[in-house]
């Protein structure tokens, strides 16, 4: 029998849980706070709806559990090797929100305020900051087209960073419809215009003659790649400069709008900028789309944005959705190098008694001293020198004895 964890997930430690559960309740209280209810759904999702589900990239990296019994049966004698599947776990929380509020929208508020705090799955290749089985944060506003539920979405989660300590960091906004308006009329083929998107959102990594690289050897338009050449080269990557490039400039006004208003809420505690390369992986995206970089990571920390189609998938009808989610892998990941202590915890102090105490008389005592210390109840052993050492190595502050007052501290504690 193996004991390691499968590749790309991982085994918690107490101690990192412990700080797990600390920043997920301090990102809780602040999504509760604004009045962000907390629903579950299940890990597993009905392959029809995750192949339909517009998530990029992330398609091909679904796990997927075979049919059973007869039905895997007839599709292997049948060779149709695309539906030996039936279900898949999910590999981001929006799709299942989707369906779930299709389902209960009857009972639902308008505009429903959600948070989902979940594991998802992916097939990725393992590294830092990107495993096959993560958590995600979730908060997202259903049923508000107005460009406010964006405001708000980027407020809340920028106040549930700070609350767990991260500062010196920028949300960074772009609109996909402001994009495709400029790529279009410099050219490129409508049907061609998600591929440029995501060439395109590499400019930061490659730059602009890395951009036109890879779009002819895409073989796009040459025309239009020289175009875009043109006006990266100009320099004036402005949302101005892009939004004059579009058919219809006021196509810019909401992301203005959302822009100022962040900005201003931010009041100076963290940056709001425009990013005329952002795109966002997922194809469901269709407004504006939103990013939290910070200078301890090299990638996104958190990301969102507008998918007013994804409902509409199993309704029929278009119902605007905008959601944003913190990485939380990233962010405890960040918070365990900067050796994060939370705020406030009690000392941890081991309770030991003797062969043969009053066991109930014990777990009286240990109830006492939770008041003040975070209190396990062991047995003393016999070579008590080595188990307190063993307990000052597993983050101990002290030890207490059954039938004395004193607190033994170990010279850890400081």
């Amino acid at each position: 029998m193996k004991i390691q964890p499968l590749k790309g997930m991982r085994d918690l430690l107490p101690a990192e849980q412990a700080l797990r559960d600390y920043i997920q309740g301090q990102i809780l209280e602040v999504y509760r706070a604004a009045g962000f209810e907390r629903i579950s759904t299940p890990m597993l999702e009905d392959m029809e709806n995750l192949d339909k589900s517009e998530g990029g990239e992330n398609l091909n990296l679904i796990f997927k559990v075979l049919k059973r019994g007869e039905k895997l049966t007839a599709a292997l004698d049948a060779g149709n090797y695309s539906q030996l599947a039936d279900m898949g776990l999910r590999y981001d929380l929006t799709l299942p929100l989707s369906r779930y509020y299709a389902a209960n929208r009857n009972v639902l508020p308008t505009p429903f305020k959600v948070i989902q705090t979940d594991r998802v799955f992916r097939a990725e290749r393992p590294q830092k900051g990107r495993l096959r089985e993560f958590v995600q944060c979730d908060i997202d506003i259903l049923g508000d087209e107005s460009p406010n539920a964006e405001v708000e979405l980027i407020d809340v989660t920028a106040r549930a960073l700070l609350k767990i300590g991260f500062d010196g960091f920028t949300v960074n906004i772009n609109d996909r419809r402001i994009l495709r308006g400029m790529l279009e009329s410099m050219g490129f083929a409508p049907d061609t215009l998600d591929s440029v998107c995501i060439t395109f959102d590499k400019m930061d990594k490659v730059g602009p003659e890395g951009v036109r690289a890879e779009l002819t050897e895409k073989q796009m338009s040459p025309a239009a790649v020289d175009a875009l050449a043109a006006f990266l080269a100009e320099g004036d990557v402005t949302l101005e400069a892009v939004a004059a490039r579009c058919s219809d400039p006021a196509i810019a006004d909401d992301l203005k709008y959302v822009l100022e208003a962040a900005g201003r809420l931010a009041g100076g505690k963290y940056k709001v900028a425009y990013c005329p390369s952002l795109v966002r992986g997922q194809g469901y995206y269709t407004g504006m789309v939103f990013e939290v970089v910070c200078p301890q990571f090299a990638g996104a920390v958190a990301g969102g944005g507008r998918y007013d189609n994804m409902v509409g998938k199993f309704l029929g009808q278009q119902v605007p959705a905008v959601g944003f989610s913190i990485g939380f892998e990233r962010v405890c990941g960040i918070l365990l190098e900067q050796g994060y202590q939370i705020p406030g915890a009690k000392p941890k102090v081991a309770l030991l008694y003797p062969a043969g105490a009053d066991f109930p008389a014990v777990l009286a005592r240990a109830e006492a001293l939770r008041a003040d210390y975070a209190v396990t109840v062991l047995a003393q052993g016999k070579k008590l020198g080595k188990q307190l050492a063993g307990l000052e190595a597993a983050g101990f502050a002290g030890a207490a004895f059954a039938g004395k007052d004193e607190i033994k501290w170990f010279a850890s504690r400081g």
